[in-house]
């Protein structure tokens, strides 16, 4: 029986996609904690901005506008957080895909392990059996008693 698992490379390369994945998945997570970072900061922004209640008629409108343009900066903020949290959960699925590969050829790994100890095991014995017989006859040849058995009653 081969005593080396053939797959052994397929299942570091498993590890290795794994391990991508998951370094994927932290970097998009670190994405989506920077995105919400920014509306925070565009939303304190836009409540800092508050419209002028006196003025001339070009300075309100102006900070109309400023407003409104910092209004879009924080719903441009927030789409950014929901595509990364989009780009999160494929990473995610991306992972949990990985993870299950890796583990499908573990299990081959394991079974092939448990196959090579049974078959020692079976080779062994096999030799102890080998052993015994052998011992048997030689003491049968050699006209002496089996180890175990003496000839009185007790």
């Amino acid at each position: 029986m081969n005593r080396l698992f053939r797959l052994t490379p397929v299942l570091r390369a498993r590890k290795a996609q794994e391990d991508a994945a998951r370094g994927e998945l932290i970097q998009s997570r670190a994405e989506v904690r920077e995105a919400q970072a920014l509306v925070k900061r565009r939303q304190l922004d836009l409540v800092g901005a508050d419209a002028p209640s006196e003025g001339s008629a070009r300075a309100m409108v102006a900070a109309l506008v400023a407003r409104q343009s910092l209004a879009a900066g924080v719903f441009g903020a927030q789409r950014m957080v929901t595509d990364a949290e989009e780009l999160e959960r494929e990473k995610l699925a991306a992972l949990t895909d990985a993870a299950k590969r890796r583990r499908a050829v573990e299990m081959l790994s394991e079974r092939h392990a448990a196959m090579v100890k049974a078959h020692d095991l079976r080779t062994d014995q096999a030799n102890l059996d080998e052993l015994a017989v052998t011992a048997k006859a030689r003491n049968a040849a050699s006209g002496a008693a089996p180890a175990g058995e003496t000839g009185g009653d007790a």
